[in-house]
Parts: C-alpha cells; sequence; structure tokens
C-alpha cells in the first residue's frame, strides 16, 4: 500500500528510488520466509488417513479472556467432538462456563486465572502424567502431560502460552522465546511421541520458531499447506499463524484445519494425527552454533524473569 501511495504522490527524485529498492527487497526477503508455508512449499509431514485406535483429534485456541461468547466454544467443541481441547486466557467465569463438557471430557486440568495466562485442558483420553510447569515466570503455567492413545500407547504433550513482547508486561520477545526453546529442547529429548502445542505469540516463519524446529526436530503441518492464520479474527486483512500445533517425526497428519470465530481475537485450530509405523515427515536439525544460541537465549530468558 505504501509503495503504491509513493508510486502516485512521490517525486521522481533519487530518494524516493532508493525507498522503492528498500521496499522491493524487503519484499522479496519476506517473501523468501513464507514461501515454505505456501501450497508451493515442502511439506513436512505427509497426509495419512486417520485412525481413531492410533489418532488424536485435538482443538487449540486462545477464548480471549473478557470474551463472554460462552456457547460459541461450547458449540464447537460439540460440533467436532476431539478426543482433546487446550484453551488459553481461561479465568474462572470461563471454566464455570465449560463445566457441560465435563461429563464428555473427564480428564481435566484447570488453572482459571485473571492475568490471560489461565489455561484449561479437557481430554477423553486418560492422563497417565500430569505436571504443571512455570517454565519462565512463576505468573505463566504450562502443561506437560501423557495422554494414552486408544490403542494403549502414550503420547507426550507440551501445552504452552508464553508471553508476548507488550509495552507494561515484558518489553521485549526473551522470555518468550526462551520458554519456546526450552520445550523444544524437552521434546527433543523425550523419546516418546510427542506434540507442542498452543498460543506461542510468534509467526511460524519467525526466527525463534525455525530455531525452535531445529532444536526439537519437530515438524510443521503448514508447511507446504498454506498459512492457517488464526490472529487476528477481527481484521480479514492482518492475520498471521500464532497458534501451532508441532508433531514429532512419528506422526503422519491427517485433518489440519482452522475453525470457525467463538468472540475471540483469535480463531481456534483443528488438527488430527495419527502414530505412524514408519517415519513419514522430513524435520530438521540444529548445528552446533544454533544450539549454542539456543543455550543462550534461554539463559537471557532466566535472567529477564529474575
Amino acid at each position: 500500500m505504501l509503495l503504491v501511495l509513493w508510486m502516485i504522490f512521490g517525486r521522481n527524485d533519487v530518494g524516493f528510488v532508493y525507498w522503492m529498492g528498500g521496499v522491493i527487497v524487503s519484499m522479496g526477503y519476506l517473501g523468501f520466509l513464507v514461501w515454505p508455508y505456501s501450497v508451493f512449499g515442502k511439506k513436512m509431514i505427509q497426509k495419512v488417513p486417520y485412525d481413531s485406535q492410533q489418532g488424536i483429534h485435538l482443538i487449540v485456541g486462545n477464548v480471549y479472556q473478557y470474551n463472554r461468547s460462552y456457547e460459541k466454544i461450547l458449540q464447537l467443541i460439540k460440533k467436532n467432538d476431539p478426543d482433546l481441547v487446550f484453551l488459553v486466557e481461561t479465568d474462572q467465569a470461563w471454566v464455570d462456563a465449560l463445566t457441560p463438557v465435563h461429563d464428555i471430557y473427564r480428564h481435566r486440568i484447570l488453572l482459571p486465572l485473571d492475568n490471560t495466562y489461565g489455561l484449561a485442558l479437557y481430554s477423553k483420553l486418560p492422563l497417565k502424567r500430569q505436571e504443571i510447569k512455570y517454565l519462565i515466570s512463576k505468573e505463566i503455567p504450562s502443561l506437560e502431560i501423557d495422554v494414552e492413545l486408544r490403542n494403549g500407547k502414550p503420547v507426550t504433550i507440551y501445552a504452552i502460552h508464553p508471553t508476548p513482547p507488550v509495552p507494561g508486561e515484558s518489553l521485549n520477545s526473551t522470555e518468550r522465546d526462551a520458554e519456546i526453546l526450552i520445550v523444544g529442547k524437552k521434546s527433543k529429548e523425550n523419546p516418546r511421541p510427542s506434540l507442542v502445542i498452543g498460543d506461542l505469540n510468534d509467526v511460524a516463519w519467525s526466527y525463534t520458531t525455525s530455531l525452535f524446529l531445529k532444536i526439537s526436530e519437530m515438524a510443521d503441518p503448514r508447511r507446504g499447506r498454506g498459512f492457517y492464520s488464526t490472529f487476528h479474527a477481527k481484521y480479514p486483512f492482518f492475520r498471521w499463524p500464532l497458534d501451532h500445533v508441532f508433531l514429532s517425526k512419528h506422526f503422519g497428519l491427517s485433518k489440519i484445519h482452522v475453525l470457525k470465530p467463538i468472540g475471540s481475537d483469535h480463531f481456534p485450530i483443528e488438527l488430527k494425527a495419527v502414530l505412524n509405523s514408519y517415519e513419514s515427515t522430513d524435520t530438521e536439525t540444529a548445528s552446533a552454533e544454533e544450539k549454542k544460541e539456543a543455550n543462550e537465549k534461554i539463559r537471557n530468558g532466566h535472567k529477564e524473569a529474575e
């Protein structure tokens, strides 16, 4: 838009030529970054038929704490009938409003908070292990759980909602980056199949998310399929993929879909994945220098939180 305005109203001088050149270079660089997430990019995860016995069907969503359209998310859950639902920004009012699903989701972890970092996890699948973690800040919880699939196999889920770089909360992305990378290292060291889910407050093609993929050796189902943007729900022309589901190499992908609005500033995202007897993913690995950088980011995040 700025380029069009300059072309219409700008003067034909050297300054304009330099400015236009800079815009073109910037657009080219951004195009290079997002290209893998277009339909022309290479897929990291191959599509496989869904099998409910060895698969998991989940919904991840940021409800927006001050949103009171409870019925919309209740209808969405009942209609899509996932195995697991992970919601962030849930305060006590949200937890109370979602009690109608308790009969369906008998396994629950409810952490209502008034600071926009409340978490609520609902599961049909048994929770064989559940831990509440405070990886960086004592005010921002995350979950580390093992769920048992219908075929009896355990799968680890890391459910997170790191802080964004917002004035008045966190002046930069240090703490967010550290939490994302800590979880990436945990997943890499975990021999079990695993998923990392949640609102990461970071776009899929950012440097930190790219570093996370290398450190964790997980796969992004968006690669080669599209952006699947989840934020901002109220501005159609300004949307980015902030809510994520990353899969370890043990999984194939059956479905990924952005769901209808629930009154929040985020759209929920739905995914179905299946444990494979063969590897159907194309993951990336971190170099020694990238591992060193990730460790430095984690140290800086801890320092920032002190």
